[in-house]
């Protein structure tokens, strides 16, 4: 067949002059892509060059990821990601390869841009691979557009698992009792609701209601913008008493339910710093706004609550993001561990018969001491 499907794309397959001819079809469709093999057919059939690269080698990165940032990034993606495409293209990707054609970004220079980053040895893995996936992204759109023959193979870094730190129902105790005023107010809406950190700062007032005793996430602050929530989903989360009351006695002058002296929404690192200090004075290892979420999640799934119910309080859009939670729970995998001692050994004989017998022997020890 001389059209063919891989993946969600459609492809060109044309044996010509003993050779084999892959293009991938401009237009995306079945229609589209017999089209295009027809005008292939008839290039070759000319003499013409059909080698889309001898007209695009005049298209600069820098030109090319411009472009691809204010029609594509605009049309398909959140704001707050748009903000966050353009701050890595400036600051990134259009200083290493803006000067360079698309069609010499190879997957060599790829590679060696993958090392100068791990050099700097400022980005974690994670960082880096967020950069390729970005690169990949703006390479495949100018595939789709016909101003690129192929997409250079881009592969990512291996990232190690990553850890997800909670507190301790003492630790959550110690640093609510070592929290005043706002801090304490912030820091148990965030371990009672699983809000993030983004999201705790946006929240106003109209957000709660209070004859339902329910909070609805439906927006999220990124880079001091508001926007929706991640994932675009909002979501319902049940208040508890504690929370409840906190917010009834709060004061109401302005939107934001969390602000600084002039009503605004608090800054990221404000807001980090005197958590760090909080942490420091109640005697506990210093600790990000979002270990407040994880510690949500853990405790709720130390008590062997719904991981769908979970799943929902959390806004995950994958079930697997929240599965993670069932495993960092130490007196839970203790509990699970005991189980054992109900397994028969080698004689047929359970651990906890073995440690009766013992105590049975003792307390005989013992009455035969007495008699002597």
């Amino acid at each position: 067949m001389s059209v063919i499907r891989r993946g969600k794309s459609y492809w060109v397959d044309i044996g010509f002059n003993l050779s084999r001819i892959r293009k991938r079809s401009p237009e995306n469709s079945l229609k589209g892509a017999k089209a295009y093999e027809l005008l292939l057919r008839q290039k070759l059939a000319r003499g013409e060059s059909i080698d889309i690269t001898k007209s695009t080698e005049k298209h600069l990165f820098r030109d090319m990821a411009l472009h691809w940032l204010e029609i594509y990034v605009k049309n398909n993606n959140k704001y707050s990601e748009y903000i966050n495409k353009k701050y890595i293209l400036n600051s990134d990707l259009i200083p290493y390869f803006g000067d360079r054609t698309i069609v010499e970004i190879n997957g060599y220079m790829i590679e060696r841009y993958k090392s100068h980053l791990i050099s700097l040895n400022k980005l974690s893995p994670k960082s880096i691979n967020n950069r390729l996936c970005i690169l990949s992204r703006c390479l495949r759109s100018a595939e789709e557009w016909g101003q690129l023959a192929d997409v250079p193979k881009i592969k990512l870094l291996k990232v190690p698992p990553q850890k997800y730190d909670y507190l301790t129902e003492y630790e959550a105790t110690q640093l609510l009792f070592h929290a005043h005023n706002m801090w304490k107010e912030m820091i148990l809406l965030a371990m009672k609701t699983g809000l993030r950190f983004g999201e705790l700062i946006a929240l106003q007032w109209e957000d709660i209601n209070f004859e339902k005793r329910i909070l609805t996430v439906s927006r999220n602050r990124v880079r001091d913008l508001n926007c929706s929530p991640k994932n675009n989903k909002s979501r319902i989360i049940p208040l508890t008493s504690s929370v409840m009351e906190m917010l009834f006695d709060k004061d109401k002058k302005y939107i934001y339910v969390f602000h600084d002296k002039r009503g605004e929404p608090l800054k990221h690192d404000y807001c980090i710093d005197n958590l760090h200090l909080i942490c420091r004075n109640a005697d506990i290892r210093e600790i990000g706004w979002h270990s407040l979420r994880h510690t949500f999640a853990s405790h709720l799934a130390s008590r062997n609550n719904s991981i769908v119910a979970i799943k929902e309080l959390m806004g995950h859009s994958d079930i697997k993001t929240t599965m993670r939670y069932t495993h960092v729970n130490l007196p839970v995998l203790a509990n699970v561990i005991s189980s054992l001692d109900r397994i028969t050994d080698f004689n047929g004989t359970t651990t906890a018969q073995l440690e009766n017998r013992d105590v049975e022997s003792v307390s005989s020890l013992h009455k035969n001491t007495e008699n002597h």
